[in-house]
């Protein structure tokens, strides 16, 4: 009985120790052993390898070239002059001669209010003026007759004192209606109203025919000056200095864009505020521009760039070639054997769609600049033009490979 047990059990050894050994047996009958025995027994998986077919991507040259490099701020358009104009008498409106939205030179007609009162009431002080005229003259007169009677004692000294003292008051009041009218004469003037300055009209608040008050609340009109106008920007208050030592030895050109426009009106820096906003610690900039064509809108939004220097033999890469991890910002760089590598970079200035790699890449090197999704590490990069740049194993991989094993499988 007892060779019997022990021979039952080295039977099932050797089983056990066949069944280790052969994968397929093992699997056969794996649903027999016990679930410890089946752990040990097990081959570990074996890792996954990533698929080696190369990932369609877009590549651009990295190239040197001078950079300049601005300092950036946002803000308005400013105009030199604005100007409402108001009447500075009262009379109706006689006749407009402005249109909404004309260019006005200096000194032409917009208005003219009824010059008839004024008129009148000139021609009246005009009439006053010459009778105190008269009367000074005769005063004048007065006072030389009683001087010779005074003289040879036939006038006592009394008469000429008081005819000397009515000639300085007929003298001072021939002054003052001479001055009233002068003042008759400017309301006259007034009666026609000219434009101050150069500049573009806005809307017309009044028509023909109303009633104008002096210097009433609501404008006539308004101009405003578009040639030249002024570009008010805030920078960082750090570049202050720079921006003095600059502008000491040059003009600073000022470059600006609009939303609508994206093409740039240059013109030169000539005002730093003397203060700086405590809130956003910058301080206001204003350049000027001479808005030939009025490109440039008074109150518009614009962004102001100023050239502070250039960065020589730069190397620069497209901007979205540029990626960004935890570790910071990095490129997809392609070998020339078509293997790609992860290269982490430093940026510097942008020159539009482009940015400066200042350290980590050379000059001619390739980077991907669409695709990067389905890189990684040693991943064989295949160009948008359908070309294979890697080859492995010395048979060329990717559609060409492909194909022609098709054609093979057709041929037999």
């Amino acid at each position: 009985m007892a060779r019997r047990i022990l021979g039952g059990l080295a039977i099932l050894l050797i089983a056990a120790g066949i069944v280790s050994i052969v994968p397929a047996l093992r699997d056969l009958v794996s649903g027999w052993l016990p679930s410890s025995f089946a752990k040990q027994t097990s081959t570990p998986a074996k890792p996954r390898k990533r698929n080696s077919r190369p990932v369609p991507v877009k590549t651009a040259v990295a190239v040197t070239r001078p950079v300049p490099i601005h300092l950036e701020g946002v803000g308005t358009v400013k105009a030199r002059s604005i100007v409402a104009i108001k009447s500075r008498i009262e009379g109706q409106l006689f006749e407009a001669l402005v249109r909404e939205g004309q260019t006005v030179r200096k000194g032409d007609v917009l208005f003219r209010l009824d010059p008839r009162p004024l008129q009148a009431r000139l021609k009246e002080v005009e009439a006053i003026l010459a009778r105190n005229r008269a009367s000074h003259a005769k005063a004048i007169a007065d006072v030389k007759r009683l001087s010779n009677l005074s003289a040879k004692g036939y006038s006592p000294k009394t008469l000429v004192d008081d005819a000397k003292t009515l000639v300085d008051t007929l003298a001072a009041t021939v002054r003052a209606s001479s001055a009233g009218a002068e003042l008759a004469q400017l309301n006259l003037d007034y009666a026609t109203i000219r434009s101050p300055i150069d500049g573009r009209v806005g809307s017309i608040l009044i028509t023909a025919g109303n009633i104008v008050k002096a210097n009433d609340t609501q404008p006539l009109l308004i101009i405003t000056e578009t040639k030249p106008v002024y570009a008010s920007f805030g920078v960082p208050e750090q570049y202050i200095d720079e921006i003095r030592t600059r502008m000491a030895t040059s003009q600073l050109p000022v470059l600006v864009s609009t939303q609508g426009k994206q093409a740039a009106a240059t013109g030169r820096l000539f005002f730093i505020n003397n203060q700086v906003d405590s809130t956003t610690g910058t301080i206001e900039l204003l350049a000027h521009f001479d808005n030939r064509d009025e490109w440039l809108v008074p109150g518009q939004f614009i962004r102001a760039r100023i050239l502070l220097s250039t960065l020589e033999n730069a190397v620069l890469v497209p901007r979205r070639a540029v990626q960004i991890n935890q570790a910071g910002q990095f490129l997809w760089v392609v070998r020339p054997n078509g293997i790609v590598e992860l290269r982490p970079v430093v940026t510097g200035p942008d020159d539009g769609d482009d940015l400066a790699i200042t350290k980590g890449l050379a000059p001619g090197e390739r980077v991907v600049t669409d695709g990067q999704l389905r890189l990684f590490p040693g991943a064989t990069a295949q160009l948008n033009d359908g070309k294979v740049t890697a080859i492995r194993g010395g048979r060329k991989s990717g559609k060409e490979s492909k194909q022609r094993k098709r054609d093979k499988g057709a041929q037999q």
